[in-house]
C-alpha cells in the first residue's frame, strides 16, 4: 500500500468529497423526474443506463481532470483513463440504476481510490437521503440526517441471529443461487434490493451480511474500503480478495464471515 502524507491524504479526501457533491447534484437533477427513461446495455436482461448515470460520471471525471490529472480513472459508463501516479479513481455514477428508475432512495454513488496494493479510500453516497459513508485514510464515519457518527460493524453473533441482504433473490446463476440458499434459511432475516446501500448498513452496524454475485470492480471497491475501515470483512466466496468483483461476501466480523463462507461452499 502507498504511504500518504497528511496533505496527500487530505487532498484525496477533499477531492472525493467534491466528486460526491457533483454527483449528488447531477443525479438529483433527474431523480423522480417526469419522462425519465433508460437505455438497455444488455440483450439478455434489463441493465439500464440513464442520462443521470452519464452526467454524474462526466462531472466527476471533469473534476479529476482538473484536480488530479496524473491519476487514472475506471468508470462504469466511459472508457478507462491511464494515469501516471499509481493511483486510480474507481467510479460508479449510480449504483442501483433500477432503483433509481423506480424512485427508491436505495441507489448510491460509489467513489474509491486504489493503488497497486488495493483500495485505500472509499465513499458510498446516497444523494436523496443526504447520507455519506466514508472509509480509509484514517476515517470510518457516516454523515447524514442523524449527524456525523463513527462507523463500527456489529459484534459477532450466530447466523441464526443475523440479518442478510442481497440485491436479487436469484443472486446470479442457478449454481450461485443454490449456494446462497444454503446460507439464507439459517439467517434470522433476509432482505433484497438495497444495492450499495446494504454495504453502508454493514459498516453502520445495522446488518451482518451481504452476499452477491456478478459484480464489477466499480461495484465493490468503495464498499470494501468503507466496510474494512469499520471493522468488517469483504472477500469472494472462497475467502480471497475481490477487488475485481465477481462473487462477493461482505460480513460484519470474522465469525459470521466464516460461518457464511462454510455454507456457501457446501
Amino acid at each position: 500500500m502507498t504511504t500518504f502524507s497528511d496533505s496527500d491524504a487530505q487532498d484525496i479526501i477533499a477531492t472525493a468529497a467534491a466528486l460526491a457533491d457533483a454527483a449528488r447534484e447531477a443525479t438529483l437533477q433527474h431523480f423522480r423526474s417526469d419522462g425519465l427513461t433508460a437505455d438497455n446495455k444488455e440483450a439478455a436482461r434489463f441493465d439500464p443506463v440513464t442520462v443521470a448515470d452519464r452526467l454524474s460520471e462526466q462531472r466527476m471525471r471533469a473534476i479529476l481532470a482538473e484536480r488530479r490529472p496524473a491519476d487514472g480513472i475506471l468508470g462504469e459508463e466511459f472508457a478507462p483513463v491511464a494515469g501516471t501516479s499509481g493511483l486510480t479513481w474507481v467510479l460508479d455514477p449510480i449504483d442501483g440504476t433500477r432503483g433509481y428508475l423506480s424512485g427508491t432512495p436505495t441507489w448510491g454513488v460509489l467513489i474509491s481510490v486504489r493503488d497497486a496494493g488495493g483500495v485505500v479510500y472509499g465513499v458510498i453516497d446516497q444523494p436523496y437521503i443526504g447520507e455519506r459513508f466514508e472509509g480509509g485514510l484514517g476515517r470510518a464515519e457516516v454523515n447524514g440526517p442523524m449527524g456525523r457518527r463513527v462507523l463500527k460493524t456489529r459484534a459477532a453473533r450466530p447466523l441464526s441471529e443475523a440479518i442478510l441482504f442481497s440485491t436479487f433473490p436469484e443472486v446470479g446463476t442457478a449454481e450461485e443461487g443454490a449456494a446462497f440458499r444454503r446460507v439464507a434459511p439459517g439467517a434470522k432475516l433476509v432482505r433484497y434490493g438495497m444495492d450499495c446501500y446494504a454495504y453502508g448498513l454493514i459498516a453502520a452496524g445495522q446488518i451482518d451480511l451481504v452476499i452477491e454475485a456478478g459484480l464489477q470492480a466499480y461495484d465493490v471497491q468503495a464498499p470494501i474500503a468503507v466496510i474494512e475501515a469499520a471493522g468488517g470483512i469483504v472477500t469472494d466466496w472462497n475467502g480471497k480478495p475481490c477487488l475485481d468483483g465477481g462473487r462477493v461476501l461482505a460480513a460484519a466480523n470474522a465469525e459470521i464471515h466464516a460461518e457464511a463462507l462454510a455454507l456457501l461452499n457446501g
